[in-house]
């Protein structure tokens, strides 16, 4: 059975214990560095990681590899801080290759 996990901010992922999903709280990039390596390394167990936004700009690199590939899917979520704005980007981004036009 695939599974989803939440990667951020203590903050931030806690709520979503709450609701059944795995949860991985991190201090700082270098920490969600690693955890999303871990995540990542086997496709096959996880379908979605959700993960903050703020990390996720330290992270770019490592989620752009996985952006055209069906599972995991990689999702931003806002921070304690408020959204960046990144999240609604990523989605247009990918409509736009999907449909091959901004709508």
């Amino acid at each position: 059975m695939l599974k989803i996990a939440v990667l951020g901010s203590r903050d931030t992922v806690m709520g979503f214990k709450a609701l059944g999903l795995e949860v991985f709280p991190v201090e700082n990039a270098d920490e969600a560095r690693a955890e999303f390596k871990k995540l990542t390394h086997s496709r096959e167990e996880y379908a979605i990681i959700y993960i903050e936004e703020n990390l996720a700009l330290e992270l770019q690199h490592e989620i752009d590899r996985l952006k055209d590939l069906p599972t995991p899917a990689v999702i931003l979520i806002p921070g304690k801080s408020g959204s960046l704005g990144l999240g609604q980007m990523a989605l247009n981004a990918a409509v736009e290759r999907a449909v091959g036009s901004a709508i």
